[in-house]
This record gives C-alpha cells, structure tokens and sequence, in this order.
C-alpha cells in the first residue's frame, strides 16, 4: 500500500499543509525550522497503534480544535495483491483500490473512507465474522439441556476476537474438551458440535470480525493490511569498546539510565543493532568465551556476517569489522582497510578513527540492522535527515540504499544536502517553508516557486551535471573555450552587451563565461578546467588582490596570454564598469537610487561631482561618495543593482541612454579576448594542454 496524498492540520507548527502528493521516494527540503521533521513525525498519526499527546496539538488553533479534526489524513493505492486479497475476502463488495486514512483529535483510532465505494453499514447475518460465529453458537448452546448449559465456560465467546490463531486454535480445543467431558452421554449435542467445530468457513484463517461488511472490511484492513509508517531519527555514535556487563544489565532493565562504556556509548541500542546484524547471540558467547578456540571462531563468523551485511552501503574503499572478545569482559570493534589488491591496511580500534568516519560507521549500523529486524517490505519508511554529517561520496551511498529500500517499500525523507537529492520529478521532491509571521508551515511540489534560500540545495543538486561537465576530460577537451571571471556583474555585462553589440566578429559565442563565487575562487576554478582539458582563459579586474591572483596563476603555468586584464588603448582599467561612459553609467545610478533615496536627500550625481574624487575607477569613486552620505542613511553602493538595471534595459531594448562611445568602448574588450583567444591556440600544442591531466585509473 503506497501513500499517494497526504494533509496534515492543526500539528504543531502545521495549520493546514493543503493536499499533498507524493511519489515512491519524495525528499522533504527546507531550511531549519521550517517543518520537515514535523510532517514526517504527524504522518506516524495514521499509524494503527500510534497514540496522540495534547502537547501537539496547535497553540494557535485552540478554537478549531474545540471540533473535531482530521490531524493527519493520507490517501493510499492498493497494490494488486492486496486487492486480490480484499477480493476474495469480500467477493460480494465493489473493486477496492484505494483507501483513506485519518485520525482525529476526538478519537483515539484510526479511521477509514471508501469513497466512491458503496459498502453497507447494516448488521449482515450471512457474514462469516467472529461475531456471527459467535452468535451461532452461543444460539446452539441455548438449545441445550439446563442441566449441560449451566456447566459450559462461553467465557471464550463473549470477549473480544482471539489475537492469532494459536489463541483461536487453544480455546477452541479447551472448549471443544469441555463440551465433550459435561455432554459426554448426549450423543446428539456432540454430534452438533463437531458439525459447528470442523466447518472450514468457522476456521479462525476464515473469520472476519464486525457484524456489517464495512465494519469487517475496516476491522480486516486493520488486522491484516494496515499501512506501517516507520519513523528513522537521530542515533548515537560508536566508539570502540563495549563493556558487555553494561551492556547486558541494560538489555535486563537492571538498570534504568544510560549505560557507560570503558570508551564511551551513547546507547544500548547501538549496540544491541551491532550484534543484531552480526547475528551474535549473548548467552553463546557467555558459553565459549573461556574457550579461546571456540570463541574466536564465534567472533570471526559474526564479524564476516557484520562486514557482509554493511559494506553494500559503503562508498570508498571496503572495510572489515572484527569483533575481539577481551578479558574483564569487554567487546572490541576493530576495523581495517580493504584496498582493490586485497591488501588490508589501518587495523584498529574504531574509536581511532575521524569522527566523521564513526558517526557514518554508526549510522549505517543502526539504519541496517532497523531496516533489517524489521523485514521492511511495503512499510512507509520515514526519514529525519538520514545522511546528517557524511561526507558527499557516503551521502551518495545512503542514497543507494535509499534507492534500494525504495523497491518494495515507500521512502519519504527530509534533507538539507543537494547530494541526497537525486530525483527532481514534481512529488518527490517537496520544499516546507515557514512563514514566521504566521507560525505556519506550507508544502508544495511546485519547487521551483520556492523561496530562493529554501531552493539552495535544489540548485545545487541541480547543478552537479556542470560539476561532471568540469571533471569529464572528454567533454572538456573538446568544448569551447571557458573564460572564469570574478564576479556575477562581469559576466551579465558580458553576455548582456555581446547581445547589445551584435558583432559576429567579436561575438562572445565562442566563449563559455564562467562566473566565479568570489575573487578567492578564481584560481582554484581556473586549474580544475585548465587541467580537465578545457582551454581556460581569466579576466581580472586591475586591483591588486587580482594582480596576486594573475602571480599564482603565473606560479600555475597559466600563460601571461590566458591572464586578461581590463584595459583599452594600452590603459589598465579597475573594472568592467569603466567601460561604460561615465554619464551612461550615471544615468543608471541617478534612476536606481532617486526612488530608492528620496527620503534621505539623494540628488542626481553628475561627471563633475565624480570626477572630484581621488579614487581610481568609478566604483570607487562612487563608493566614496556613499561613504561621505553614511550619516543620510544612504547605506553601501551596491554596484550589482547598476549591472541589473543596465542589463535589463538592453534586454527590453530601451538603451537611448547607451551611448556609442560606450558600445566602442565594450568593443575593444572583445577584441581584446578575441585577439588572446588566438595567440594561445596558435601557441599552445596538444602536450601542452595534456600535461595536466591525471590519468583515469
């Protein structure tokens, strides 16, 4: 049974989520706070024997929840066998494929709609039910002779339905023994019986419980066929050494807090889920751990058990786990590592391993052996950040496992890392953002509406295809050129104006422009395309943190042809903006900050109050202008708002106050890069572009 729409209302943070739709493997994406770990633990509500507590309920909804309401409510598809089975149970009742469940504040259980399904509520003689059996033969009991009935325990027939069918099967046989001991001279009432005993339809695999088919139809589902959400959450860290008698006074309940270990744990129940997937069995050991031989053989199949089972959620090199029996009754987890050549290298205690290491080691422990004990199939996994503190590689495992979990099994999950994002398919992937104001959490599928901070993760996860394009030598090797520059504002003016411009010969088309975060990451960019193949060429501004970052390029092997500063007529220019004329550039920042300042005494900027400041460049002579009107509340000159106006004035064509100076001026910085384009592919050979690339293993 798969959950295909879900609401939840009146929980917590949550006022009303709206209807929900969701996929086989849907991931839950919001910053802090916003939701996630709540909509996953009030799914849990619509578990059979989950139980609600009054702290919550929503605070601000205290009116609302004077009436009863749907706190979680989930529609679910049947799979074809359980409709196969819902068939042969109810052959009389319409085709069954999907079901709603809801829990309310006002009752305790859950319960159950078959919309669009016409199924009676009238009591059904003709059921094959509990209750039905029961009542014939409490009705064959009142035909009997007082002197036999006054002697017979119905005690078995007026409780509620036996919980399986050893309990069925017992009663039934102390009862039928009964009736056969007091009546044992009634040939006939034992003859009755045992027509009612043995007849296959009042066999306890055949009985439903309610007296209405929908009453029996919901008692079956509940039985038999009800959805089980399983909720995953934090878990703590192993570290090395378990004291076993700890270990085993807190699995006895001897002792009430938590545990301690000669190297610390966090709980016995990482413990317990270590041994679990080691299949290691407590009393065993107590029995051979005096027995050196014996002992070690116990430990060494459990430990070859323990590695089997964790290594399929490993990324990296494998890892073998041994677990070492020492005296005073200490466990040791000892790991090692197992390269490609069958070498093991790094044998030691797992609390000598980086923290990041031990909390993955843990994590995959609890995850395994929670997922395993519990023989998750067709379950509703929940998970509340499952790949919390791992490194990308092991993300990208967990995410395998998830994918695999996925198969029989629905898994919902909540994350913040774009590397456990890895299907973008409207359903499974979902975005809860808060609104503070309201206090209230909202959820929807159309993701890309999202709130740009919420959407972070998304784009980077989106974004890995250009990650591989860089490291993918093929691709890099015979793309066109890259050209990295410093900020986001070069590349808008680049773009904006090769579109303005409309110059084949100076086009910036053969180029890929590539924007840089900041200034401290243009180097590292530039030697991840240089030496991925790419042909990589960098613009600098002309300030001196850009003349260091021209030296390490130079310390790099970047040629002096690959390094472009802005300048035009053999002048060295600060910045991309002093290619614009300085009334052209004015304009814009007089029609950008005119409205912007009005109330703090902004007036039109002109040539002549520019040129007054002892500044190079025009942003920093604007910037000094901002810093003499600090105390008017004009804030910091945001040079970017400029780029923006700009650009998208010349993509609504409206560029009259573009002069053609301006134009000329972008011109020349297009033939500067064209005319070094062509010098480095004139120069450079085919050694030279492959002596940085590492070989692929």
């Amino acid at each position: 049974m798969r959950l295909r729409k879900f609401r939840v209302r009146a929980y917590r943070c949550i006022h009303d989520s709206g209807e929900i739709t969701v996929g086989d493997l849907a991931a839950f994406v919001g910053r802090n706070e916003s939701g996630k770990t709540t909509i996953l633990q009030a799914l849990t509500l619509l578990n059979r024997d989950e139980k609600i507590s009054e702290l919550d309920l929503c605070d601000e909804m205290t009116e609302e929840l004077k009436e009863e309401v749907k706190l979680a409510e989930g529609e679910f598809e049947l799979n074809e066998y359980e409709m196969e089975i819902l068939k042969e149970k109810f052959p009389g009742l319409p085709e069954i494929k999907k079901i709603k469940l809801f829990r309310t504040n006002r009752n305790p259980k859950v319960q159950y709609e078959f919309e669009g399904t016409e199924i009676s509520d009238a009591d059904d003689g003709g059921l094959n039910s509990w209750e039905n059996f029961t009542k014939e033969i409490l009705e064959f009991l009142d035909t009997l002779p007082n002197h036999v009935r006054i002697q017979i325990n119905t005690k078995l027939f007026e409780g509620e339905v036996p919980k399986n069918q050893e309990s069925f099967d017992s009663g039934m046989a102390e009862f039928s023994n009964e009736l056969h001991v007091i009546a044992i001279e009634e040939s006939k009432i034992l003859e009755e019986w045992e027509k009612i005993y043995h007849k296959p339809e009042n066999q306890f695999s055949n009985l439903l419980s309610g007296e209405s088919q929908k009453v029996a139809l919901k008692n079956f589902i509940f039985s038999e066929l009800h959805p089980r959400f399983v909720y995953f959450s934090d878990y703590k860290k192993i570290y090395g050494n378990i004291n076993l008698n700890e270990y085993l006074r807190k699995e006895n309940e001897q002792k009430q807090d938590s545990i301690e270990f000669i190297e610390e744990f966090d709980k016995a129940e990482t413990v317990r889920n270590l041994f679990y997937l080691a299949e290691l069995d407590m009393n065993e050991l107590d029995e051979v751990k005096e027995q050196p031989s014996k002992c070690i053989k116990l430990l060494n199949t459990a430990s070859n058990r323990l590695t089997k089972k964790l290594n399929p959620a490993w990324k990296g090199d494998p890892i073998h786990v041994d677990l070492r029996y020492n005296p005073g009754n200490i466990m040791s987890v000892v790991i090692s590592d197992v390269h490609k050549d069958g070498t093991i290298t790094n044998t030691g205690l797992l609390n000598r391993r980086a923290e990041g290491f031990k909390w993955t080691f843990s994590f995959i422990v609890n995850f395994a052996a929670e997922t395993q004990r519990s023989e998750l199939k067709e379950a509703i996994l929940l998970l509340d950040e499952p790949a919390r503190n791992l490194h990308p590689t092991q993300q990208m495992g967990i995410s395998d496992l998830l994918k695999n979990l996925a198969g029989s099994n629905q898994v919902l999950y909540a994350t913040h890392s774009p590397f456990m994002i890895f299907d973008y398919t409207p359903g499974n992937l979902l975005v809860v953002e808060l609104d503070k104001r309201k206090h209230l959490s909202r959820i929807f599928y159309d993701y890309w509406n999202a709130d740009d901070k919420t959407l972070t993760p998304i784009l980077y996860g989106l974004c890995r295809g250009q990650v591989e394009a860089i490291v993918d030598r093929e691709i890099g090797t015979n793309s066109r050129p890259v050209i990295i520059v410093e900020t986001m504002s070069d590349s808008m003016y680049l773009n904006s104006f090769d579109k303005f411009l409309q110059d084949p010969n100076i086009s910036m088309n053969p180029l890929n422009v590539i924007a840089a975060y900041n200034k401290n990451s243009v180097l590292p960019l530039a030697i991840f395309y240089r030496n991925h193949g790419y042909k990589t060429f960098v613009l600098l501004d002309n300030t001196e943190e850009s003349k260091q970052i021209s030296a390490q390029l130079e310390s790099n092997q970047f040629s002096t042809v690959q390094t472009i500063f802005f300048e035009r007529d053999g002048k060295k220019m600060e910045s991309i903006e002093d290619y614009v004329v300085v009334e052209d550039y004015l304009h814009a920042v007089n029609q950008t900050y005119e409205i912007k300042l009005r109330q703090e005494g902004y007036s039109n900027l002109t040539p002549e109050s520019i040129d007054s400041k002892d500044s190079n460049g025009i942003l920093e002579k604007l910037r000094r202008v901002w810093q003499e009107h600090s105390e008017d509340d004009w804030g910091e000159f945001n040079n970017e708002e400029i780029t923006r106006y700009i650009c998208e004035k010349i993509t609504l064509e409206e560029t009259n106050f573009l002069s053609d100076k301006t134009k000329d001026q972008f011109r020349s910085l297009y033939r500067l890069i064209a005319e070094r384009i062509r010098q480095y592919q004139n120069t450079a050979t085919k050694p030279d572009l492959e002596k940085f690339q590492k070989k692929r293993e």
